[in-house]
């Protein structure tokens, strides 16, 4: 698939009534959590289109090109409401967190496996583990104050036990800068994953930053909280390797085939028929962005967007969300990396006047008022275990205790 070869239905934007944005709500006790996974994929791919549209408005000077800018954008509201209506009212905060963390584990082993560039691949491992034990943290919270288990939610398709404890997460901003990728010369694949997995971590980012004051009890908020700080450690990361040297024009054609190659693997992934026609009617409407995206570098850059497809614009192989248990397991051989400067290194391997030292002293002076271990302390004093989804014992031993919360893998050096 060419989305440059796909004609658009129409060269016009076309906005639809009120009536066409309030779809309904998917039931949250039959619908595969493949499908709400993808609909917050999508949902957090469109708030990062209108966000980058209004950033691309707000430094540009051309009035001409902040027309077409608003035009678009305006559909891509439209479609951000139809998405986001998706979601029923009875579906807890808790609940879509689950589904957020799913996402965040299944999307990145996806993108990791077909990853070409070992430094990028390299980026998506390391955060790998850290939304996994996000998953084990919040599904514990889950089943004590709700009394649902996070197993049934993600269909047991992924494992819940502890991935690179939250605490050993915590790293000095200077170790979450990676070095970045270039457009010229990094292949197609590796442009896609970098924009789809910033995109996607910023949403994670964005909502817990919105509904960590509203979770109704002091424990959860402190979770939401703390969580939400390593998702702008992760958004920090995956950003950085964004190639810094692209123009806007440049970005808003990549993000409008973002977006085509999105919807298009949606498309094809997709069980619900009703929610299947949803994304194909998205996907023609961005071959229309895509086709205005493109005119748009022509007119006023002069550069044609083969120019930006070197390689030929064919679609690389899709995304599919779907178990991932194996990988997973395989990947806990490196839970005791951490983060320096630009390298992702074993913490046994950093000196002792590291930055990471430095910044732990100061944020987790206790680990008991740490939220993350608090919410398993907790757990594991009134059951006398964690709650865990597992197959197999945890692939790695210093983690197979159940009856005690591991504060010192990944954060002391030997443990």
């Amino acid at each position: 698939m060419n989305p440059f070869k796909e004609l658009p239905k129409t060269d016009r934007i076309v906005y639809p009534s009120w009536q066409n944005l309030a779809l309904k709500p998917y039931d949250k006790r039959t619908t595969s959590p493949y499908t709400k996974t993808r609909i917050i994929l999508m949902n957090g791919t469109e708030f990062e289109s209108n966000s980058f549209l209004h950033h691309l408005s707000r430094h540009c000077l051309n009035n001409d090109i902040r027309r077409k800018v608003a035009e678009v954008r305006r559909q891509e509201q439209f479609q951000q409401k139809r998405i986001a209506s998706l979601k029923p009212i009875n579906e807890s905060i808790l609940e879509t967190t689950i589904a957020y963390e799913q996402l965040a584990v299944d999307l990145t082993v996806n993108l990791a496996e077909t990853e070409v560039n070992p430094f990028v691949k390299a980026q998506l491992d390391f955060a790998l583990l850290e939304d996994f034990d996000h998953l084990y943290r919040y599904s514990n919270l889950l089943d004590m104050e709700q009394g649902l288990k996070g197993a049934n939610l993600v269909g047991e398709y992924t494992e819940i036990f502890p991935g690179r404890p939250t605490i050993s997460e915590h790293r000095h901003p200077y170790d979450d800068i990676r070095f970045y990728i270039n457009d010229w010369q990094d292949a197609l694949i590796t442009r896609l994953h970098v924009g789809i997995i910033t995109a996607a971590e910023q949403q994670t980012m964005n909502f817990y930053m919105n509904v960590a004051n509203l979770h109704p009890t002091e424990l959860g908020r402190k979770l939401f909280t703390e969580i939400g700080m390593i998702e702008e450690q992760h958004v920090s990361g995956y950003g950085s390797l964004m190639d810094p040297s692209c123009t806007y024009l440049e970005s808003w054609v990549m993000h409008e085939y973002i977006e085509c190659y999105l919807y298009y693997s949606c498309y094809q992934d997709e069980s619900d028929e009703r929610i299947k026609k949803l994304w194909l009617t998205h996907f023609e409407e961005e071959l229309t962005h895509l086709k205005i995206a493109c005119e748009t570098l022509e007119k006023y850059e002069g550069r044609d967007r083969e120019q930006l497809f070197l390689g030929g614009a064919d679609f690389p192989t899709l995304v599919k969300l779907k178990s991932n248990k194996e990988y997973i397991r395989k990947a806990m051989g490196t839970v005791r990396n951490t983060g320096a400067k630009e390298l992702i290194v074993d913490i046994n391997d950093l000196s002792k006047g590291a930055e990471f030292f430095k910044y732990q002293k100061q944020v987790n002076s206790s680990t008991k008022q740490v939220a993350t271990h608090m919410v398993i302390d907790k757990y594991i004093a009134k059951h006398g275990e964690d709650y865990r989804y597992e197959t197999h014992p945890n692939p790695e031993k210093a983690l197979r205790d159940r009856s005690v919360d591991n504060t010192e893998l990944g954060r002391k050096q030997g443990a």
